[in-house]
Parts: C-alpha cells; sequence; structure tokens
C-alpha cells in the first residue's frame, strides 16, 4: 500500500517562521528543569516573533500521575508562559494531547515500514526493555521479508515497530550548544517505535508530531543529546527537515548530584509554597545555565524576551542554589508595589495576627523591605496578638547603654509620656519619644530599646519601638509596658 499522499498533507502546519515547543510527560510535577526548558522554548520563539506550542506527551499510559496535567497548565499561566495555538482551530489555544492523535502514529509507522526505515518484531516480550541493544545483525525479526512480516501481522500476531539502523557509517548532527555530535551506527539500538497496544513510544510521537506542527526548534534537556541520532535517522527515512536542536545542560543540586524530588529537591510549586514569587522563581530559573552577559541579574519576563540568546546557553551544568534564589526574591519583594505586597502578605499575616481590629496595611512598611520570602513573615509577628513569656534579660543591652534599672526609668517616662497623647498616631508617637529622650538627656536608642522589649518581648523584631506601639494601639501599648514594669520589679 503506498502511503506518499499521507506525508506533507494539510496535517502538517508549515514552517512559517521559528516555531518551538514544550511537550512534558504528565508522570510527575513541574520540577526546575522542566520550568527551565519550557521558559527558554518560549523565549526563543518571541525573540523571533515565532510560535510557542504546548503537547502534552501522554502516551505512556503507566507513568501517568493524576493531576500533573492540571500543574503543568497551571503552572506555564502563572508563569505567563502562553502557548500560542492548539488543535481546536479558530477557538481557544488548548494543547496537543498525544494519545487524541493515535491514528497519526499509525498511519506514520505504515509508511515507515514501506519506506523500509522500520521493521515488526514478533518476539515475546519485545518491549521489555525499550532502551537495550537490539541489533539488525543479531535480531532475528529484522530479516524477515515484508511478505513474511505482513503474512504474520495479518495472522494476528501480536508485535512492536521497531526502528532499522542502518549498520555501518555514522551519524551526525549540530547542536547550537554543543556543536557537531558524531555517534557511530553500530552503537544505537533498534528502539521500539510503535507498542503492541498501538500506541507509540515517545521517541517516534516526538518526531512525527515535530514534523507535523512545523517545530523548527528543540529545545530539551542534554540527556537527549544520546538519541538525536535516531531521532535523525526517522527525519532522514521519512524524507523530513530536520530542526535545529538546543540541548541545554541538567541542573544539579550540587557537583555531584542531579536536582531529584526523591531527594527532596523541590519543584516550583513548592517553591512557591515556601514563600518565593513566581517572577523570581522565572528569573533565577533562566539564569541556571544561561548567560545574558553583562551584570545585569534581575529581569522580567518581557526583559528576558529581548534580552535572551541561544549563544549564552553554557555547556556546563548549572547548580540550583537556594541563597542566590531567596536573594533574588528579596530583591523582588522590595520591588512591589505596597498594595501588592499587602495582597499578597495578609493570608501569612492573618496566621499570626488574627485581631481583626488590627489594620493589615499597616504591617506592610515594616515587612516589605525586611522580608526574604513570604513565608517568614508569621514567625515575624507571633506577638502582636499575645505577648510571649520573656525573661527580662532582655531589657538589658550593652548597644543601648540600657541595665535592668535604667529600662525600668525609660519604661515609667515612656507610660507617663504615652497616656498624654490623646490622637495615638505614628509620628505622635515618634515625636513624644524622641522630645523624651531629649529631655532626659539619653539617646533615642535608650529609651527606644526597653520599649521595644516591652510592647514585643522579642529581642529581633521587624520594627521598631515606634511602629510596633502605633500597630497595637494606645491601651494594650499601655497594657504591655505595665507588664514590662512589673518584670522589672
Amino acid at each position: 500500500m503506498a502511503m506518499n499522499w499521507f506525508a506533507d498533507m494539510e496535517t502538517r502546519i508549515p514552517r512559517d517562521g521559528v516555531r518551538t515547543r514544550f511537550a512534558p510527560s504528565p508522570t510527575g510535577y513541574m520540577h526546575v528543569g522542566n520550568l527551565r526548558t519550557a521558559l527558554y522554548a518560549y523565549l526563543i520563539a518571541k525573540k523571533n516573533g515565532g510560535k510557542f506550542i504546548l503537547r502534552i506527551e501522554d502516551t505512556d499510559r503507566d507513568r501517568l500521575v493524576e493531576g500533573a496535567v492540571g500543574a503543568i497548565y497551571q503552572t506555564l499561566r502563572d508563569c505567563g508562559l502562553e502557548h500560542d495555538e492548539g488543535p481546536d482551530v479558530g477557538g481557544p489555544a488548548g494543547p496537543y494531547i498525544q494519545t487524541e492523535r493515535r491514528a497519526f502514529y499509525g498511519e506514520y509507522a505504515a509508511l515507515l515500514l514501506e519506506k523500509g526505515g522500520a521493521y515488526r518484531c514478533f518476539c515475546e516480550r519485545a518491549e521489555d526493555g525499550e532502551g537495550e541493544a537490539v541489533k539488525k545483525e543479531t535480531h532475528p525479526c529484522a530479516h524477515l521479508t515484508k511478505t513474511e512480516s505482513d503474512a504474520r501481522a495479518a495472522a494476528g500476531e501480536r508485535f512492536v515497530v521497531r526502528q532499522r539502523i542502518p549498520r555501518g557509517g555514522t551519524a551526525r548532527f549540530r547542536d547550537e550548544v554543543f556543536g557537531e555530535i558524531v555517534v557511530s551506527n553500530d552503537t544505537l539500538d533498534d528502539s521500539v517505535l510503535i507498542k503492541s497496544n498501538g500506541l507509540p513510544t515517545y521517541n517516534f510521537a516526538n518526531v512525527v508530531d515535530d514534523h507535523l506542527m512545523g517545530i523548527t526548534h528543540v529545545v530539551r534537556g542534554s540527556e537527549y543529546l544520546a538519541s538525536a541520532p535516531k531521532y535523525n535517522l526517522l527525519y532522514e527515512a521519512f524524507g523530513w527537515e530536520i530542526p535545529s536542536y538546543i540541548h541545554c545542560p541538567p541542573v544539579m543540586r550540587d557537583h555531584h548530584s542531579k536536582m531529584s524530588k526523591r531527594r527532596g529537591d523541590p519543584g516550583y510549586e513548592d517553591l512557591i509554597a515556601q514563600g518565593y514569587l513566581t517572577e523570581a522563581v522565572l528569573n533565577y530559573v533562566a539564569l541556571l545555565g544561561w548567560s545574558p552577559g553583562g551584570e545585569r541579574e534581575l529581569f522580567s519576563l518581557a526583559a528576558l524576551c529581548g534580552a535572551f540568546e541561544i549563544s549564552g546557553i553554557s555547556k556546563s551544568p548549572a547548580i540550583f542554589d537556594m541563597e542566590k534564589l531567596t536573594h533574588f526574591n528579596a530583591e523582588y519583594i522590595k520591588a512591589l508595589s505596597p498594595e501588592r505586597f499587602t495582597a499578597l502578605a495578609e493570608p501569612y499575616i492573618r496566621r499570626s495576627v488574627k485581631n481583626p481590629a488590627i489594620d493589615i496595611s499597616l504591617f506592610s512598611p515594616i515587612l516589605q523591605p525586611r522580608t526574604e520570602k513570604l513565608t517568614d513573615i508569621p514567625e515575624k509577628l507571633d506577638f502582636f496578638d499575645a505577648l510571649p513569656n520573656y525573661d527580662a534579660v532582655l531589657f538589658i543591652n550593652k548597644k543601648s547603654g540600657t541595665d535592668a534599672a535604667l529600662s525600668r526609668e525609660m519604661l515609667g517616662k515612656a507610660r507617663e509620656a504615652f497616656e498624654e497623647i490623646s490622637i495615638w498616631t505614628e509620628p505622635a508617637i515618634h515625636d513624644t519619644l524622641t522630645a523624651l529622650a531629649e529631655k532626659l538627656a539619653v539617646r533615642n536608642a535608650t529609651l527606644m530599646w526597653p520599649v521595644r522589649i516591652a510592647v514585643s518581648g522579642r529581642k529581633v523584631t521587624p520594627g521598631g519601638a515606634v511602629e510596633i506601639c502605633h500597630i497595637l494601639g494606645k491601651d494594650e501599648t499601655l497594657r504591655r509596658i505595665r507588664h514590662g514594669l512589673e518584670k522589672l520589679g
């Protein structure tokens, strides 16, 4: 049966400029390497005015993880990596789903059998160990004539379709990162392309879909470098144009080990749950193995689209540094508008500050410049709802020049001054304390230290005495100062 009509018909999207794709398998959640692959593919497309395609490669049904597809969609949306098209022409751009394209792979497998680039394998348990070497000269099914193969298939024997690797010679290709790669054909195995259940393996579906979708640039991890020659032999067997390859080095947890969920390394969702901002994560991930040149480190997604160059991708593995990410996150938090910071911080503030009478927005000025991760917030504020049982030794501080006796004197004077304030505002509290320090001929710190300890019960707080007193209100402030005086005897 001649099937040349099937190739390059209207099922194929023409290459109309740069077209990239992100093609995750829903066998887990979005780890950092996945996100980087999606980001680089997106940036290459947008840098060149092209299209970014999303394709869900779900043919490995045994390894599907419930909820993984939804997590992929949500992560891409959160990060602003919107895909440009899908199978529903004229409708919303849904992703391509490989199991919904099953008919294509069977047709192209039949075409490849006709062209001699594949053969049926009838061996028992033929699918066991797809990656094991199954070489032409040692595998009996590779020697079957077309007539014999067709007859056994027609008789109902179970089979898989294997790629026919030419023996002798070399397969070569150029990678945009690693340069010219040459592999001996004799090191390549006759991989399974179509399983006995009719579903394609990753290798085959990947090549067919990249061709049909007009993909011009394939971005993936360097672990796929060894597979690229087999992909190219498929392209050549079909007579198709080979895309440009961009293989990215691995993301490592240290100099010896790759990042791994099993080792406790975080994925995207974990980082967000740990209080990191999406913008900071995306920015940091972009720099894992790519350099923009120069000293600039902070990039919005729009700025990355303008700055990204494939030539900036390194061959060397990138080490994921949580401290560096935390630094990025702190910078992004500082750059937020007060309104957005308050909105993001509110659920974390409310974990500690449950008193509805306290105005949440009052916390933003003291928290925003001091917050590295949103999850740091609750422990900074847990003294607002209830004063902890602190030790009076906290009142003693060499730097501020206070001991127990002086702290008691300062608190007594502060209480008297606070009782005279009629309108409880931050400027009023500040002016009252600074005027009192001047009147008592002491440094501001000598007065402020015991007041802050009395109202917080903490040595370290996110704000100073003035801010804390203002948020607590006059009555609660005076109550806590009286408690402090009792502790000091």
